[in-house]
């Protein structure tokens, strides 16, 4: 009897620490799953270090359940698997495969089994849309005069459930908003890059939740056939200037001084000019100005937009770059005013553009100010058109003292010239969409 006690002790013992060490499998549906198209692809991902027995996902809809797919595995109770890799559950939903689906509400519901001794299921649900109808759009009848460089607005109307809309010009693609006030429709503001061929139609787009796409062509002319119109500058590096960006960017660098420098103006601007695109991600979905943009008062402007500059040393050609701003000159540690009101979203030391500030003016649209001696404000200010936010100087790769002044529209860096001419902004901004106070 005390033997055979002893043994279902050991039984009790073992059921206890089977249940305890079981698992509970984690089940993550992306957060972009919100709309359920035609046929809408869905990846879900599921972890459990002793892997799934069972994993299933279905639709609900009018307390009517639909399985969209069910993956088993061989069953393990005593002998299960250790920290098996996070699984995905693949799958399609839409009203292509059950066309009882209606436009309206549903649940997505995805349900996975631990592959252990207590075989635990888990259970995660997602509210959701039904949209079966296609989407398409309609572009406006506009004539959109462009040049590389060049911003501009295009407004159209999307039908359908889309879960993104825009413009695409070549490789990049703009945003699309709602208009504002909640008038219908919407509108993007897009950039024709400097380095896009000629040869280029910008596309409007709208995706359905399954990827499909409808696509609209607008009324495009350029005035100016013969681009690229850029200018081509020789800048002499003597040894001074040279030493001076290496000591201030490279100060714990050895090496030969060319190919220091070299990399400072290649590898070190591509890297800055990638921070700077991403400050895209810090954009306000309205617009923060209603005025013309301004230039820096009583400046001089010594260097353009995408001037393509060859950067000469001792008579040889070591460098070659696009400057993609205006360099404005004045007098020594002038004051530099916001072009316009917005946000701050970036200000400190940025390589080759020194100490720098970045201005947010909502919609992707941002202004850039470079080598600067002084900041004055922090990210998260909110400032006017014309307040002083700095002094200008000659940190990071500048000879002389001056603001390196630039802009960019969702991370893509244009001619800002435009967009100080009130003219311009009434007939391609103000025009098409509403502008709250603008004073031209």
């Amino acid at each position: 009897m005390r033997a055979l006690g002893f043994l279902l002790f050991l039984i009790v013992l073992a059921v206890i620490l089977l249940v305890a060490f079981s698992t509970t499998p984690a089940i993550n549906v992306p957060a972009s799953v919100k709309v359920i198209g035609q046929a809408t692809p869905i990846t879900v991902t599921i972890s459990d270090p002793h892997g799934v027995r069972r994993a299933s996902a279905y639709l609900e809809q009018n307390d009517q359940r639909y399985t969209l797919v069910t993956v088993e595995r061989t069953s393990r109770r005593f002998r299960w698997a250790r920290n098996e890799p996070e699984k995905t559950l693949q799958f399609t939903a839409g009203s292509r495969s059950l066309p009882q689906l209606k436009d309206g509400p549903a649940r997505l519901i995805v349900e996975a089994t631990s592959n252990d001794f207590r075989g635990k299921t888990a259970e995660a649900v997602r509210d959701v849309t039904v949209a079966t109808r296609p989407v398409t759009l309609s572009v406006d009848s506009d004539q959109h005069y462009l040049y590389v460089g060049m911003a501009d607005l295009v407004t159209y109307t999307v039908s359908g459930s889309a879960t993104s809309s825009g413009v695409r010009v070549a490789d990049e693609s703009f945003r699309g908003w709602p208009m504002p006030s909640g008038k219908p429709g919407d509108f993007s503001l897009f950039a024709f890059g400097w380095n896009i061929p000629t040869n280029t139609v910008p596309v409007v787009y709208a995706t359905g939740p399954g990827g499909d796409e409808a696509h609209g062509t607008m009324t495009v002319v350029f005035p100016k056939r013969e681009q690229p119109r850029y200018r081509v500058r020789d800048l002499q590096i003597d040894d001074k200037f040279m030493q001076k960006v290496v000591d201030e960017l490279d100060p714990n660098g050895s090496g030969d001084l060319v190919a220091r420098f070299v990399r400072i103006n290649s590898e070190m601007r591509k890297a800055n000019n990638e921070t700077l695109a991403s400050l895209k991600n810090k954009t306000e979905p309205k617009f923060l100005w209603s005025q013309p943009f301004q230039q820096q008062p009583n400046t001089k402007v010594e260097a353009n937009f995408a001037d393509l500059r060859n950067y000469i040393y001792h008579g040889q050609k070591i460098d070659q770059q696009t400057h993609l701003g205006y360099d404005l000159s004045s007098t020594s540690h002038v004051g530099v005013q916001a072009s316009n009101d917005g946000r701050i979203v970036y200000a400190a030391p940025l390589g080759i553009y020194g100490n720098c500030i970045v201005v947010d003016h909502g919609y992707g649209l941002q202004t850039i100010y470079g080598h600067l001696s002084e900041i004055d404000v922090h990210e998260g200010d909110m400032v006017k058109r014309g307040q002083v936010m700095g002094k200008s100087g000659t940190t990071g790769m500048a000879g002389g003292d001056h603001i390196h002044f630039s802009m960019q529209l969702e991370g893509i860096q244009i001619d800002p010239k435009e967009w100080w001419d009130a003219h311009w902004i009434k007939d391609h901004i103000a025009r098409r969409v509403e502008l709250p106070e603008f004073a031209s």
